[in-house]
């Protein structure tokens, strides 16, 4: 791919934002030149079913599938499977709608037959009729373990989703830190994609626990890194503030400030251009003197024209 970076955009990506991003990008860009490199960190295996949020996400929200309201899972769904859980205390506090149930039952199987993820992810983007390229960024497993303050003065280490979704990310953290991450190794095609890209962006996807894992990967940092030139991150903080999840307070509680500046600051090796929104103008100045160019537009995808057009500010952005 490396002689591709004249069209080639590569995404680095994880949950709601990104996924909104990518479906802008697929309306400005032919989809055959965009790559998405999701987060697998999230994932986990629940019921015996393998689960990725991150990817399941961005696969349903570009084929126009996705819950609009939840902005995850599919839309139309029904939980009898669930209901039916409950009634043996099944421990269903993950909730998988029963559509949702195929695809999890899909990857499994063909997981068990000795399909790699990057595989099977491209088999289950095939079949919702995707023309991007969706790669886990690892084949090979990586979990967020996240550190929350409770009675015990040590803390008490769970996993992303039992912190996420279980406890609602309600509960304060004092360390997050991705288990297994120096035993991977990037999916195939990973590095090459990043070393091909005209454009690296980093989407609006929560920089400690999305974009986190993602660079932990050995090898990524390094390659994102060798093209900071021609990488642009859009910041998730608006005004101080998340629009969806725990990212602001994960920045704060873990000692980053819960502002754009905050967010160039842990970007500035790793992006040339930081993308923020109009409420945050004013912080432009502290945002350039971290070293990172500033682009200032309306971030906040609620629609998708707004997404479009916030993708069309991130590619010209890095040019």
């Amino acid at each position: 791919m490396t002689d591709a970076r004249a069209g080639e955009t590569v995404v680095l990506a994880g949950g709601v934002g990104a996924a909104r991003l990518l479906a802008g990008l697929v309306q400005v860009v032919d989809p055959a030149t965009l790559t998405a490199v999701v987060n697998t960190a999230d994932d986990l295996v629940l019921h015996g079913l393998e689960i990725s949020p991150d990817l399941d996400t961005v696969t349903y929200t570009l084929a126009g599938a996705i819950d609009p309201e939840r902005g995850w899972g599919l839309g139309g769904e029904t939980w009898q499977a669930m209901e039916s859980l409950r009634r043996y205390d099944g421990g269903a506090w993950f909730n998988l709608g029963d559509r949702d149930l195929g695809t999890h039952l899909f990857r499994t199987a063909r997981r068990r037959a000795g399909g790699s993820l990057s595989e099977v992810t491209a088999e289950i983007a095939a079949a919702w009729g995707l023309e991007l390229r969706l790669v886990p960024v690892t084949d090979d497993e990586l979990r967020t373990r996240v550190t929350i303050v409770d009675d015990d003065p040590d803390g008490q280490e769970i996993s992303f989703q039992e912190y996420f979704v279980q406890r609602r990310h309600a509960v304060p953290v004092s360390a997050v830190r991705f288990a297994g991450a120096e035993d991977t190794a990037p999916a195939p095609g990973v590095l090459e994609a990043i070393a091909g890209a005209a454009t690296v962006v980093i989407a609006p996807s929560n920089p400690i626990v999305s974009i986190g894992p993602v660079l932990a990967v050995p090898g990524v940092r390094e390659a994102v890194v060798a093209r900071r030139q021609d990488v642009v991150a859009v910041s998730p903080i608006v005004a101080g503030a998340a629009l969806k999840g725990p990212a602001d307070r994960l920045l704060s509680e873990l000692g980053h400030e819960s502002s754009v500046v905050g967010v160039a600051r842990i970007y500035a090796e790793v992006a040339s251009t930081l993308v923020i929104d109009t409420a945050d103008a004013a912080l432009a100045g502290a945002v350039e003197a971290e070293g990172v160019r500033c682009v200032v537009t309306d971030t906040i995808m609620s629609s998708p024209q707004r997404s479009a057009a916030l993708a069309q500010v991130v590619l010209a952005g890095a040019r």
